[in-house]
């Protein structure tokens, strides 16, 4: 067994004839929080596809859990939660999340407690149809955590969702990493970058950096992540002209 959850060596994927992920390499180390940030359009969601294994590639390689990404070996093993939320709306909470307990063999009390570690419990009897656009992306992550998966790829999993809820998920994301749960979790909202243990910075399918939140201020003398990542762009700019 590795020290790294997900290894990526020289990635690329072609979508429309475009190379939208360019010779991407990367470790994500075991039972930590590693945010992939960068403006929408980068790549961040054609990357965490092809970590889970649904995203066809023109190059590289992707190794997760020791196995090459998409091996029947990870289906229970890697939680997933999509920007556009795969949930049925017609369903309570608590029926939509015992449904996929049930696809996914978890066991049965897990479903009031991945209810609970995304602050549902009082919406447990409600349609989710009828939750607003945080509280139904609240219960697509809880179908994520089901079956304490070692790996956990959420796709800007805090979008909508007011300070107090988004500070809450991001205590619960580092609670998990204490517990060994490995995440990648992608955002476009640099004020978050601090909470991770690791960055991944990209623009244009290209990864700009793969450091800890303090290297990279120091690396480029920012006083704030934003800043840094805007520094960043700029030499890599600077570089090419």
């Amino acid at each position: 067994m590795t020290n790294y959850a997900v290894e990526v060596d020289g990635l690329r994927v072609v979508r429309g004839g475009r190379e939208v992920v360019r010779g991407v390499t990367f470790t994500v180390p075991r039972g930590t929080v590693t945010g992939l940030l960068g403006p929408s359009g980068c790549g961040k969601t054609t990357l965490m596809r092809a970590v889970v294994g649904v995203q066809i590639v023109a190059g590289g390689a992707v190794t997760v859990l020791g196995h090459p990404a998409g091996s029947p070996a990870l289906r229970r093993k890697i939680g997933y939660a999509t920007q556009n939320p795969a949930i049925y709306t017609d369903l309570t909470v608590t029926e939509a999340v015992r449904y996929f307990a049930a696809i996914l063999d978890a066991p049965a009390a897990d479903v009031g407690r991945v209810i609970a570690e995304v602050g549902l419990t009082d919406h447990a009897h409600a349609v989710i149809g009828t939750l607003s656009g945080g509280e139904h992306s609240r219960a697509n992550l809880a179908v994520a955590l089901l079956g304490r998966p070692g790996l956990l790829v959420l796709d800007e999993p805090t979008v909508g969702l007011d300070p107090v809820l988004r500070d809450s998920l991001w205590d619960l994301f580092a609670r998990l990493a204490r517990q060994g749960t490995t995440l990648l979790v992608s955002s476009h909202v640099m004020d978050e970058a601090a909470r991770c243990d690791r960055l991944l910075l990209m623009r244009e399918g290209a990864l700009l950096a793969d450091d800890t939140p303090a290297a990279l201020r120091d690396l480029t003398g920012a006083a704030d992540l934003e800043q840094a990542f805007l520094r960043l762009i700029r030499d890599r700019e600077a570089a090419i002209s």
